[in-house]
């Protein structure tokens, strides 16, 4: 009971308290305890300035001792909740504002602090309703509408994400944050001008918000723009210092996506190279905890592009990884996978397939379809794992063949946890370089026999990562120097392509700028895929030809593009030639459109360095003559392989002279390019639904378990 005597001592102390002179406040507080050691307000509300000076620990018993003298008060639970949220005990914390609720129903800054709790455990669904609640009771609060917004995104339902965004920003026009998330969301839905838009918004509220620094400068990597990139990654860990993610995407963005005119790539690939050691060094014991958040947020996707030796700086990327993922599994408890059997006998082999791309993809039409269709049911089980909620008709393909099918946007935790309780035997992954989750989970021992295969097609380097696999028609001679892993070649292409064999529309080919007399030479790739080194391969070819079209595609950010073509321009003009008079740069079209492009061409001209696998096979379909270059590396031989196979090597190039002569020579000869396409005809079916890289697969799975499961054993 409290003294009469006491009240007007705790007013005063209050009112310090509400006018922020914690120091006064404080004061009096601990005057009153002196007199009344069990003075509910004065313990209660000096632990919460213990709480708000940092001082957690002291506020937990401080605000415990109230809370024993009178359990019915619901603000106080709340205080202390917040106490243990901050000492990271969500147990406790959530029983506290559990407990604030059922004596209060209605009581607003409970719920939502239970909400927020809910969500930083990944508990979505739960937070979520609690949102619900809280909005229920406050539907002007901005705040909820942009934490539920926040949710929506995590489960990627990103039309509900911008409407809840919209309100909290029609409640409160000056959040920063809000107007920054739904510049993500809005980015991430392809509305790049609005995203651009918004980031600008939050900045310009909020010139200090980090994260609006980075996603800006996100965007503006996307579009090529690498130097205005970098210096808005500079201001965001200017503004914080220790922003994991910002820090590790300035070192990604090093790598530029296109090339204009004069500019080399081994410039942008020595400044990621120091980057690189640099971001090693700056992962410390302490930034080490927050590293697994950086991990996969952007990869060196474009070192793939290079017609180099990638196999030390991946493995050193790799290393990072593994490091900064070990520290989050070892910190989340979760130990590595118990031994494997060895299958065979006992019971089918458990393989896990993990890829953000069961679904229509060139990865999974290349790579993991095969698996999932011919993969022996009775001798292997399989565990799919699809990060991401982009589904379609083949996705329901992989649920009706897999014994395991888990789908989603999820923490990374739930897929660990998911991934381990499955006790797999093999984990094979179709690509990794391309997905932020699936190099997160590939980054850790996940099971005892973990493979790679080219969906990205570079070593993977990752320690983590035991066997490379690949095809003997894709690979040099000691393809294994190029790999960190254990390469195994599997027959012939190494899988079982089926062929998409769409429905070819007719395309105006005037409508699009394109001389439809002329030789029309199809050049499919992505910008990123032509390396300056050999721009002069298009001017040989034009200067023979006379008369001819170069059918180039824009990327999705025509910066990008713009880039190449500027490029082009300049390097035809130094020889004397309009880039303009042989080469179109057009839209990229739908699939039906780009096949009735393929069969109106004379000639496909596969990229030089990186090879295309999926848009080549696409070319055979279409009974259209392919030209291609024997590169050094897996990623340069696609074509090179797949012509070999059929028993075209006179389509194959050794040099840069080689591959414009025969592309000159088919251009010009109506009977060569009539023959050609009789061979495509008569020879397409080798190439296509071959089952024997499957057998070879199956047998690889039982010699690797068997080996790992004695290794583990002895």
């Amino acid at each position: 009971m409290r003294s009469p005597h006491a009240a007007p001592a705790i007013e005063v102390a209050i009112q310090h308290h509400r006018a922020a002179r914690l120091a006064e406040a404080e004061t009096a507080y601990r005057r009153i305890l002196e007199g009344q050691p069990d003075h509910f307000d004065a313990l209660h509300l000096l632990g919460v300035i213990s709480y708000q000076k940092g001082k957690h620990d002291e506020a937990v018993r401080l605000i415990s001792r109230a809370v024993e003298k009178d359990p019915s008060a619901f603000p106080a639970l709340n205080n202390l909740g917040l106490a243990y949220r901050a000492l990271n005990d969500s147990k406790a914390a959530r029983d506290c504002f559990e407990r604030a609720v059922s004596l209060q129903p209605k009581y607003v800054d409970a719920h939502n602090n239970l909400a927020l709790l809910l969500q930083m455990q990944g508990d979505l669904h739960a937070a979520a309703a609690e949102f619900r609640e809280v909005l229920s009771l406050r539907p002007d609060f901005a705040d909820a509408h942009f934490h539920l917004g926040n949710i929506f995104w995590q489960q990627a339902k990103l039309d509900e994400a911008v409407s809840s965004y919209k309100r909290a920003l029609a409640l409160n026009p000056e959040m920063a944050a809000a107007h920054c998330s739904l510049a993500k969301v809005l980015e991430q839905q392809g509305r790049h001008v609005e995203a651009l838009a918004g980031y600008r918004a939050a900045l310009a509220f909020d010139p200090r918000l980090a994260e609006a620094h980075a996603g800006l400068a996100s965007m503006l990597q996307d579009q090529g723009l690498i130097d205005e990139a970098l210096a808005s990654y500079r201001t965001a860990l200017s503004l914080k210092p220790d922003y994991v993610e910002a820090r590790w995407q300035m070192a990604m963005s090093q790598l530029a996506l296109s090339y204009g005119p004069g500019e080399d790539p081994e410039k942008s690939r020595n400044a990621f190279a120091r980057e690189l050691d640099a971001l090693d060094r700056w992962f410390d014991a302490d930034r080490e905890k927050d590293g697994f958040k950086a991990v996969g947020s952007q990869q060196p996707y474009y070192l793939a592009y290079h017609a180099s030796d990638n196999l030390g700086l991946l493995s050193q990327y790799g290393s990072l990884c593994a490091r900064l993922m070990k520290r989050w599994q070892d910190d989340a408890g979760l130990a590595a996978p118990a031994p494997a059997s060895a299958g065979g006998e006992s019971r089918p082999i458990r393989v896990g397939i993990v890829s953000a791309y069961i679904r229509d993809h060139s990865v999974w039409g290349a790579i993991a379809k095969g698996w999932c269709e011919h993969l022996d049911s009775a001798r292997f089980a399989l565990h799919v794992f699809k990060p991401g909620d982009v589904a379609d008709a083949e996705t329901d393909f992989a649920r009706s063949r897999a014994a395991f099918f888990m789908e989603g946007t999820r923490e990374l935790r739930a897929w660990v946890e998911a991934i381990l309780d499955q006790r797999l035997d093999v984990i094979l992954y179709p690509e990794i370089g391309m997905d932020p989750m699936t190099l997160k989970l590939a980054s850790m021992g996940l099971a005892l026999v973990q493979a790679a295969s080219w969906g990205h097609p570079q070593t993977t380097g990752l320690p983590t990562i035991d066997y490379y696999l690949s095809a003997e028609d894709f690979e040099p001679e000691n393809g294994q120097d190029d790999y960190r892993e254990r390469l195994i070649e599997l027959p012939r292409m190494g899988c079982c392509y089926h062929p998409l064999r769409p429905r070819a529309v007719d395309v105006d080919l005037p409508a699009l700028g394109i001389d439809a007399t002329s030789p029309l030479l199809v050049c499919p790739g992505t910008p990123y895929k032509y390396d300056p080194r050999h721009d002069r391969v298009f001017i040989e070819i034009a200067k023979r030809l006379k008369r001819c079209r170069f059918l180039f595609f824009h990327d999705p950010y025509e910066n990008v593009s713009m880039k190449l073509q500027k490029r082009l321009e300049s390097s035809f003009a130094q020889q004397g030639l309009e880039f303009g008079e042989y080469g179109t740069f057009i839209p990229r079209q739908p699939l039906p459109a780009f096949y009735g492009i393929l069969k109106r061409a004379d000639l496909y001209l596969d990229t030089m360095g990186f090879s295309g696998f999926n848009t080549v096979m696409q070319a055979i379909e279409c009974g259209l003559p392919v030209v291609t270059f024997e590169g050094r590396y897996m990623r340069g031989r696609f074509g090179v392989g797949i012509l070999r196979r059929m028993g075209l090597p006179e389509l194959i190039a050794q040099t840069e002279d080689q591959y414009a002569g025969i592309a000159v020579k088919l251009a010009r000869g109506a009977d060569d390019r009539r023959e050609v396409r009789a061979a495509i005809e008569a020879r397409r079916d080798i190439v296509v639904d071959d089952v024997g890289p499957i057998r070879a697969l199956e047998a690889f799975l039982l010699q690797a378990t068997e080996r790992a499961a004695q290794a583990s054993a002895a």
